[in-house]
């Protein structure tokens, strides 16, 4: 049996995650900077919640589900508290009000600084860019795109089983490096979504061994 801690996890993208995770089996602990709103979000959906700390305290994994801004100041309050555990980033770099185009942060990408605030003995791995939240939350919905997962090799091959519990079709993409790509993509999506209609996902063709 897996706990995960859901840092941030009162947001539409954290909901849905805990629906899909509690689904599958898996302890969800919702931490929130305000330990009320976690508790009341996480009753709500069925699950336990509190802050940051009550959330992480017997976790196995963290996945933080912030907005880019407040993507380094919780990062720097959980960093004592997360003690070697991985860390699964989902941030994207977004620049309000535009958010349809790419905007690259100084270090690259969202999981890159989030590496160099973790530190060496950080293990950050990167996934779940492209998914809707619209679509985790709905659990009679089939989602058809791929997750692409980055990280060191360890870790994301470790995550890899974790993520697929979603529901969700995963795919190895390689060193955390590779997450520049996967975080430039959100925008494009989005983008494409508002020109033609519809909710726009990633999928990979033309592999012989998925």
């Amino acid at each position: 049996m897996t706990t995960i801690a859901l840092i941030g996890g009162t947001g539409q993208e954290g909901r849905g995650l805990a629906l899909r995770f509690d689904r599958a089996g898996i302890t969800v602990q919702i931490g929130s900077r305000d330990a009320e709103r976690g508790a009341q979000v996480a009753n709500d959906l069925g699950v336990t919640g509190g802050d940051y700390a009550f959330a992480l305290k017997g976790a196995d994994v963290a996945m933080l589900c912030v907005p880019y801004g407040a993507h380094r100041p919780v990062l720097e309050k959980i960093k004592p508290l997360l003690a070697g555990r991985i860390l699964i980033d989902i941030t994207v770099p977004l620049k309000p009000p535009k958010v349809r185009q790419v905007f690259l942060p100084e270090g690259q990408a969202a999981a890159l600084e989030a590496q160099l605030i973790l530190g060496e003995d950080g293990r950050v791995v990167a996934a779940l860019h492209h998914i809707s939240h619209t679509h985790l939350a709905d659990l009679d919905h089939a989602i058809a795109g791929d997750v692409l997962v980055c990280g060191a090799k360890a870790d994301r091959e470790e995550m890899l089983p974790l993520l697929a519990q979603l529901g969700v079709d995963v795919l190895d993409a390689g060193p955390l490096r590779n997450t520049v790509a996967l975080e430039a993509m959100t925008p494009v999506l989005l983008h494409l979504n508002r020109k033609y209609g519809g909710s726009a996902s990633l999928r990979i063709e033309g592999l012989k061994n998925r």
